[in-house]
Order: C-alpha cells, then sequence, then structure tokens
C-alpha cells in the first residue's frame, strides 16, 4: 500500500522546528517540502520521530507560516547533489545551488549528501607527495595525497589568505593527474565569500575548482549540510572522474557552533562545553571521507580549517578533530606580529605521514634528513632565545648565538615567504641547504654525510650579518 506523502497536520512551529502530526512512513533525516496556500515553499528535513510525530528542522525562518494553510510533503530521500563535470569552474551556495549566475547543472548522477566512510580494506595507504607552494608545509609538514591534515588557526589570523594560497598553488607533481579543489566556506561574512570568489576568479584557480558558499545568515542546518554537500561533489570528481581532490572547509568552528545549536532545539542533553555528545562521531563522518581505494586513480586529501575558540588547543573541536585526523598545522600569533607570512608554527604542527609522502622519486632523497636537522636547529634555536631573554645575550656561548641566529633567518626567510610566493619543493629543499650553512658542519649530526658532501656549503659573514669570529669558529670546525 503506498503511503500517504503529503500532510495539512502541522501542530505547532517553535524557532526553527515544526512539528507535524499524525505521519507514517517517515524516515531520519528525510527532505520535507512545505508549501504555503500562495505556492511559496520552504525546505526542511526531520530531525526527529515519536510515534506518529515528525520533528522537522526548517531551512530558513518560519516567519509568515500559517499553520493551516501550508502542506507537508515528505519527499522519501534526504538532501540529495546533482553532479556534473560541469560543476568545475562554478560558484554554489550552500545546498549546491547555482550563485554565479550561470545555468543549472544538468546532473549525470544524483547523489545523496549522506555518504559512507571509505572501507578501511578498500583503502589505499596514503604516499604521494602534494606540493602546496608552502615551504612550511612543504619542506616540514609535507601533505600526502589521501591525508587529512587540518589548520588550527585562531580570531584574527590569516586562515582565509592560507586557504586561498593552498587552493591556488597546489598540485600533485604526476603531470598525468587531473588535479581539482573543493572548496567549501562555511558560515563566513559577505567580505570573506568575496575575497575567496575574487582570488580565484583573478588567479584562474577557478577553472579547476568548485567553490561552496555558506553564509553567516544561513539556517544552521544548512550549515550542517554544506561539507557534506561539498565532500559528495569531491567523491564524484575523484572516484567517478578520476581526479586528484583537494577539499579545503573553512570554518569548522561554525560547522560545530551549527551542530551545538541544532541539539539545544531538540533539547538533547549537552555534552562538553555545551556540544552535542556525538561531536565526535559526527566530525569522524566527515573526515573519515578523504582517502584513496585500490584500484581507483582517483583521491580526496582534505585540508579543514578551524578557528580555535580562546586559542585553546585543548577545546573539543580542535582536540577531537586531532584524534580523528593525521596531523596539524598551528597557526601563531606571535609569528604574525612579527609579520611572519603565513605565521605556521612548525614546531607543534605534525604531519604524520610526512615520512610516507617524502624521499628519492617522490621530493627528492636528502629531504628526510634535512628536515629532522631543520627541526632540531630550529628548536634549538628558539631555546637560546629564550635564553638570552632571561639572562642576557652575553650568557650564550659562540654556538648558540649561531642557533638563535639561525632561528631569526629561518622565520625571515623559510616561514616567512607572503601569500603569493609559489616555491616549488627542490627551492624549498635548497633554501633549507643555505640556511644550514649557517651552522658549522659538525653540529649537523642528523644528516648522513653523503648529503651533507654533495649540498652542505658554509655561510659567509657578510651572507647573515654574521660576525667574523663565528664564521672562523665554522672553518675551524670544517678543518676539524
Amino acid at each position: 500500500m503506498e503511503l500517504n506523502r503529503e500532510y495539512k497536520t502541522i501542530e505547532e512551529v517553535v524557532g526553527p522546528l515544526m512539528v507535524v502530526d499524525h505521519v507514517e512512513g517517515v524516515k531520519f533525516d528525510e527532505l520535507v517540502e512545505i508549501e504555503e496556500n500562495n505556492g511559496d515553499q520552504r525546505l526542511g528535513r526531520v530531525l526527529e520521530i515519536n510515534d506518529d510525530k515528525a520533528i522537522v528542522q526548517l531551512f530558513e525562518s518560519a516567519q509568515g507560516l500559517r499553520l493551516t494553510d501550508s502542506k507537508v510533503r515528505f519527499k522519501g530521500h534526504g538532501i540529495q547533489l546533482g553532479v556534473s563535470p560541469d560543476m568545475l569552474g562554478r560558484i554554489f551556495d550552500g545546498m549546491g545551488n547555482p550563485m554565479d549566475n550561470g545555468p543549472e547543472i544538468i546532473p549525470e548522477e544524483v547523489l545523496d549528501i549522506n555518504g559512507a566512510p571509505l572501507n578501511p580494506v578498500a583503502r589505499a595507504y596514503p604516499d604521494e607527495f602534494i606540493q602546496t607552494g608552502i615551504s612550511a608545509i612543504d619542506g616540514l609538514n609535507t601533505l600526502v595525497r589521501g591525508q587529512k591534515l587540518p589548520v588550527f588557526s585562531a580570531s584574527g589570523l590569516p586562515h582565509a589568505e592560507l586557504a586561498a594560497q593552498i587552493a591556488r598553488q597546489s598540485k600533485v607533481l604526476d603531470d598525468n593527474s587531473e588535479f581539482a579543489v573543493v572548496f567549501a566556506a562555511i558560515g563566513i561574512t559577505f567580505e570573506e565569500a568575496n575575497f575567496f570568489m575574487e582570488d580565484f576568479r583573478r588567479t584562474g584557480a577557478i577553472d579547476h575548482a568548485v567553490l561552496f558558499m555558506n553564509f553567516a545568515d544561513d539556517p544552521p542546518v544548512e550549515r550542517i549540510s554544506t561539507p557534506r554537500i561539498a565532500i559528495t561533489c569531491a567523491e564524484y570528481l575523484a572516484y567517478t572522474l578520476g581526479m586528484q581532490v583537494l577539499v579545503i572547509m573553512t570554518d569548522i568552528t561554525n560547522y560545530a557552533e551549527a551542530l551545538r545549536e541544532v541539539s539545544a532545539a531538540r533539547k538533547e542533553v549537552p555534552g562538553r562545553r555545551g556540544y552535542p555528545g556525538y561531536l565526535y562521531t559526527d566530525l569522524a563522518t566527515l573526515y573519515e571521507r578523504a582517502g584513496r581505494i585500490r584500484g581507483n586513480k582517483g583521491s580526496i586529501t582534505q585540508i579543514p580549517i578551524l578557528t580555535m575558540p580562546e586559542e585553546d588547543k585543548t577545546h573539543p573541536i580542535p582536540d577531537l578533530t586531532g584524534y580523528i585526523t593525521e596531523g596539524q598545522i598551528i597557526l601563531s600569533r606571535d609569528l604574525y606580529r612579527k609579520g611572519i607570512i603565513p605565521p605556521i608554527d612548525v614546531l607543534p604542527s605534525l604531519s604524520r605521514l610526512k615520512d610516507k609522502g617524502i624521499g628519492e622519486g617522490k621530493t627528492r632523497g636528502d629531504h628526510s634528513d634535512l628536515m629532522n636537522q631543520l627541526f632540531s636547529a630550529y628548536a634549538r634555536g628558539k631555546e637560546a632565545k629564550e635564553l638570552s631573554v632571561v639572562l642576557g645575550e652575553a650568557a650564550l656561548s659562540d654556538i648558540d648565538k649561531l642557533y638563535a641566529k639561525f632561528a631569526d633567518e629561518f622565520e625571515m626567510q623559510y616561514v616567512n615567504q607572503g601569500f603569493h610566493t609559489n616555491r616549488t619543493i627542490e627551492e624549498t629543499l635548497n633554501l633549507g641547504w643555505k640556511l644550514l650553512g649557517i651552522l658549522p658542519r659538525s653540529e649537523l649530526k642528523r644528516i648522513n654525510t653523503e648529503w651533507l658532501d654533495q649540498y652542505y656549503v658554509p655561510a659567509v659573514a657578510d651572507d647573515y650579518e654574521l660576525e667574523q669570529d663565528w664564521v672562523n669558529q665554522i672553518e675551524i670546525d670544517e678543518e676539524d
């Protein structure tokens, strides 16, 4: 027997929630269409089912909705996205509707946005290098194809500019692979949206990108759907068309806030800091849709960007994100105040898969040793600078002064490259070797002699305004 899918039994509307009575066969997360007497239509989705009552969350305000005259139509399926290769180069709103004055997409497939995570058995291990053109990422916290590598930022830091730079510059070094960027802006202002759209158009990055724009004044339920719509589009490009897809989502914090708002409207028992207890599971349904599938040349790599409330790394959003993903890139307010752009703090940042994506045939044979030595030297240089603040520069040994100088030059030359400099991996590695020339060869204990013989060149006094006696010490060490 065919179930009735249309009802005129709206019992009440409270805020964004609507209760429909005497329903049957309704499913959780089902798409709902509300048609008013004048023909206007609104959309919603089923949040909860209790006996013959369905609680529906509206995608827009309920203002002006007449309960007695309106029909509620249950569509029998969740939110869907029509996908096509023609989506490349287009800009859509948070629900997948064109917002660039272009034509409607004629879909080749219609997909449910609530896709499933990849089967672990079907996953191929991520081990191929993606070049972002940013030295602090490529050289030290390498992004690997199929990885989930979030960016942890804070209010007022330039994560939007960093997101645009990564989207603009990223590429797979294998020339035979088609590369695409799916960009999901979640809960952003019109000013931020204009920045992204103009940057993509001005640089030509729009040609191989698909943009989804969800604004701060859009309903919370749309904000929850936007990243899922973007990932569904990415899955089509990757697994059906065989493309290498980079998914950038900003800002995941706005997504989690929308989840909290919906949870509060449903009167659920709150978890940490008022977020729903299923926040970890919900974030995992987004992040775990990244990866590679055995036998399929396509891949999805994710860079979710989130602003840490109160710059607290232990806040539930960054904390749970760190458990699910494979590392994090952390932006530093101290570096930003110094004028270091992008302000990536390399020491607490981490890419857990970096060792799999570097080396001979991927980047260069010396990459691993060079990376370890740069980390070590920069950490010691930071310690020397902190010691000089407490005890004065006179308390530092000559070698400590060299390390302090190295730390300064590392920040100013290696990390500080601006948002419009695109470095190849060779340029990044060569710059690392140039900076290591500040230190005596005897200090470079983490690098194989083979690579030292091939790449190490000691600095001269004029290169970094080094004192001559420091350079003499380097030369003495070299002779020893």
